[in-house]
C-alpha cells in the first residue's frame, strides 16, 4: 500500500506530505484545488512522463517522493532485482519511489535513494498501484495479464502448472532431437575428425605420468659422458682413492678406529666415536647408491633420438588435445562419447520423435482440458462482471473474454472445437490445409501457459460490439467498468493500490451510494485468497465520498500572491459540512442531509461486517 506521498514544486503544490493509512480513501474538493495533480504525481513517481512544465513556476526541479509497503508477493518479485542492482533500502519492509523533474527538463529517478534509470524504476513499480483514468498503469490494460488474472479468478494455477511440466519435458526432447538431426553431411565431417583424433591418441597408447620420465632420461642420456667423468672423480675422492692418498671411507674408517681407542680410555669420548661410525656409514651408502647410478649412464644415440621422437609426440597431442597426457585421454574417450551417440543417433532420433508425439498428445488433453475450463470460468466471471455493471447503471454494457489459438505445424493436437478462433502466421500452413478432413486434430502453438491467447473485451453501450478494453472510451463510464472489473477479480488481482480519478462522471447519488460501497468493498478480506486492497478516489459526490474510512478535502489558497494546494484530513462535523457543500446546500437541512449520509454509511459497514 501508499504509505506516504511527498510533493514539493509540482504545479500548484508548493509543498505536501501526506500520511496514507489502509482502507478507502477519499478526496474532495472545489474543481481546479489539486485533487487530479495529486494523481498526476503519484503517475509521475510510477514512471510516467516527465514534462518541465509539472515544475512550479520560479522553482528549480519539482519533486515527488512516495513510500510504499509492498505486500509479500510484489515485494518477492522485485526482491532479485533490488539485490542485483544494490537497491535494497533500509527498511525491507518499505520501498521508496522518487522523482525530479528539472526546469530544464532533465529527470532523475530514485529507488531507496540511489539513482536509476527510468526503465527500472518501472520496472519495480510495476504492480503496485492501478490509476484508473490512466491507462499506462493499469494493469487491466496489459493484455499479458489477463491469462493470468482469469487463472487466478478460476483456480487453475495448479492445472497449468500441470501444463507447465509438460512443456518444459517437451521442449528438452525436441532440443535434443533436433540436436541430433542436423545435417547428414556434417555428421559425417564429424564422425570422420573424431574418429582420426582418437586413432592418433590411441595409437600413441600414452601411459600417464611417462612424459616427466622420459625428460629425466633424455637429460642424462643427453650429458652421460659428462656424468660418467664426474661420477668417477667423485667416487675415487669418496672410496677408491688416489696412488698415493686413500679415499674418505678409508680416512674416516681410520678415524672411527682412533675414536674407538680413545673411547676404551675416556668414556665420555664414545658418543663422538658413535657420531664417526654414523659418518662413515653414510659415506658408505653414498658411493654405493653412485656406483648404482653409474651402471644407468649409458653412451647411447639411438636411445636419445628415441626419447626425443616420444617427447615430441607427446607435446604434438599435448597441443592438440590437453595440455596433460591425462587430459588428453580424456578428450579421446569425450571423442569416443560422442562417435557412439553419432553412430546410434537414429535410433535415438526414433525414441525421441516417438517421445515427443506422446507428450504432445498427454499435452494436447492437457491443455484442451484447461482451455474448457478456462472458457467456463470465462463465462462465470463475464455473468458477475454484467451484474456489477448493472449496478452501477450500466445495464446495457457487456463483458467478454476474446480466446485465441495460433496455428503452428509443430504445435500440439487439438480438435477443432477446442481450437476455436485460429490464426495462421505467416508462411504456414492454413488450419485447412493442416487439418484436410474437419475432424482431423488441429495443430496449434503452446507455451508454459498452454494454448490460449486470451484478452478481455467490453461493449460499455447498448448495440456495440464486443471490443478489447485498450479501446474503449476513457471517462467516467470507463471508470466504473473497471470498478465492475476490480471487484469480480478482487480474489485474482495482486495490485494493492487503487487509485479512481473522478469515476462518478455522468452519474447520480444513488448510483453514487453503490460505487461507494464496492470502493469500500474493495479494501475488505472475508475468505481465504481475497486480497485486500487500498483504494484512493477523488469525486465530487457526497455519496460516494461518505463510504470513505479516511476524508482528505483538496483546497487551494493564495499566499504571497500565490496560489497552492492545501490538504486536510476531516473528522466528525468538519466532514459532514464538506459534504453538506458537496450537496449544494446551504445550513442545517444540508448539514442534516450530510448525517444522515454518513449514518447511512455507518449503517451499511456495519451490516457488511456483521
Amino acid at each position: 500500500m501508499l504509505v506516504e506521498l511527498n510533493i514539493r514544486d509540482f504545479a500548484i503544490i508548493d509543498e505536501l506530505s501526506l500520511n496514507l493509512d489502509p482502507g478507502f480513501v477519499a478526496l474532495t474538493g472545489e474543481t481546479g484545488a489539486g485533487k487530479s495533480i495529486i494523481i498526476d504525481a503519484v503517475e509521475l513517481v510510477l514512471g510516467g512522463r516527465a514534462d518541465r512544465d509539472v515544475v512550479r513556476s520560479g522553482a528549480d526541479l519539482a519533486q515527488v517522493e512516495a513510500v510504499f509497503r509492498p505486500n509479500p508477493t510484489h515485494l518477492a518479485a522485485i526482491q532479485p532485482t533490488l539485490e542485483r542492482e544494490g537497491l535494497e533500502g533500509d527498511d525491507s519492509d518499505l520501498l521508496v519511489l522518487s522523482r525530479e523533474v528539472r526546469a530544464e527538463g532533465r529527470s532523475v529517478c530514485r529507488v531507496n535513494g540511489r539513482a536509476v534509470t527510468l526503465a527500472l524504476l518501472r520496472e519495480v513499480a510495476e504492480g503496485l498501484v492501478d490509476i484508473h483514468g490512466q491507462s499506462e498503469h493499469l494493469s487491466l490494460y496489459r493484455v499479458r495479464e489477463h491469462l493470468d488474472l482469469l487463472d487466478r479468478y478460476g483456480n487453475l494455477w495448479e492445472a497449468r502448472d500441470q501444463v507447465a511440466q509438460v512443456v518444459s519435458r517437451v521442449r528438452e526432447v525436441r532440443q535434443e532431437r533436433i540436436g541430433l538431426e542436423r545435417d547428414e553431411e556434417e555428421l559425417a565431417r564429424r564422425m570422420d575428425l573424431l574418429t582420426f583424433q582418437i586413432q592418433e591418441i590411441t595409437a600413441a597408447a600414452l601411459i600417464p605420468g611417462e612424459e616427466q620420465d622420459l625428460s629425466e632420461e633424455r637429460v642424462r642420456l643427453a650429458n652421460a659422458e659428462k656424468l660418467a667423468n664426474l661420477l668417477n672423480e667423485g667416487l675415487m675422492v669418496l672410496d677408491e682413492g688416489g696412488d698415493d692418498e686413500p679415499g674418505a671411507v678409508d680416512l674416516i674408517g681410520t678415524a672411527v678406529r682412533t675414536l674407538e681407542a680413545l673411547a676404551r680410555i675416556d668414556a665420555t669420548l664414545e658418543e663422538r666415536r658413535l657420531e664417526a661410525e654414523e659418518v662413515n656409514y653414510k659415506l658408505q651408502d653414498l658411493a654405493n647408491s653412485l656406483r648404482e647410478y653409474q651402471k644407468q649412464i649409458e653412451f647411447s644415440p639411438k636411445r636419445l633420438a628415441d626419447v626425443e621422437e616420444r617427447l615430441d609426440l607427446i607435446h604434438r597431442l599435448e597441443r592438440k588435445y590437453g595440455s596433460s597426457i591425462p587430459e588428453v585421454l580424456e578428450y579421446a574417450k569425450k571423442a569416443q562419447k560422442e562417435v557412439d551417440s553419432i553412430t546410434h543417433s537414429e535410433e535415438r532420433i526414433i525414441e525421441l520423435r516417438a517421445e515427443e508425439d506422446q507428450l504432445l498428445v498427454e499435452l494436447g488433453r492437457m491443455a484442451s482440458d484447461l482451455s474448457r475450463r478456462r472458457k467456463e470460468t470465462a463465462a462465470e466471471l463475464a455473468r458477475s462482471i454484467e451484474m456489477e455493471l448493472q449496478d452501477l447503471r450500466m445495464e446495457g454494457a457487456q463483458f467478454g473474454v476474446g480466446f485465441e489459438q495460433k496455428n503452428d505445424p509443430e504445435g500440439v493436437p487439438v480438435h477443432a472445437d477446442v481450437a476455436g478462433e485460429t490464426h495462421d502466421a505467416p508462411g504456414e500452413p492454413t488450419s485447412e490445409e493442416q487439418s484436410g478432413d474437419a475432424e482431423e486434430p488441429v495443430r496449434v502453438a503452446f507455451d508454459s501457459s498452454g494454448i490460449d491467447q486470451v484478452e478481455f473485451l467490453v461493449s460499455p453501450n447498448p448495440g456495440e460490439p464486443l471490443k478489447p478494453m485498450a479501446k474503449i472510451a476513457s471517462g467516467g463510464e470507463t471508470s466504473r467498468l473497471m470498478l465492475a472489473l476490480k471487484t469480480v477479480l478482487s480474489r485474482a488481482d495482486r495490485t494493492p493500490t487503487l487509485i479512481f480519478d473522478e469515476i462518478d462522471q455522468g452519474i447520480g447519488g444513488r448510483v453514487g451510494a453503490t460505487v461507494g460501497e464496492k470502493l469500500w468493498g474493495l479494501t475488505l478480506s472475508f475468505e481465504e485468497g481475497l486480497i485486500p486492497h487500498q483504494v484512493l478516489c477523488v469525486t465530487h459526490l457526497p455519496q460516494l465520498a461518505g463510504f470513505g474510512d479516511a476524508h482528505l478535502k483538496v483546497g487551494k489558497q493564495v499566499i504571497d500572491d500565490r496560489t497552492v494546494t492545501r490538504v486536510t484530513s476531516l473528522q466528525g462535523r468538519a466532514r459532514a459540512e464538506e459534504l453538506a457543500q458537496m450537496l449544494g446546500g446551504a445550513g442545517e437541512s444540508a448539514l442534516r442531509s450530510a448525517e444522515e449520509i454518513l449514518a447511512q454509511v455507518r449503517e451499511k459497514k456495519r451490516a457488511n461486517t456483521a
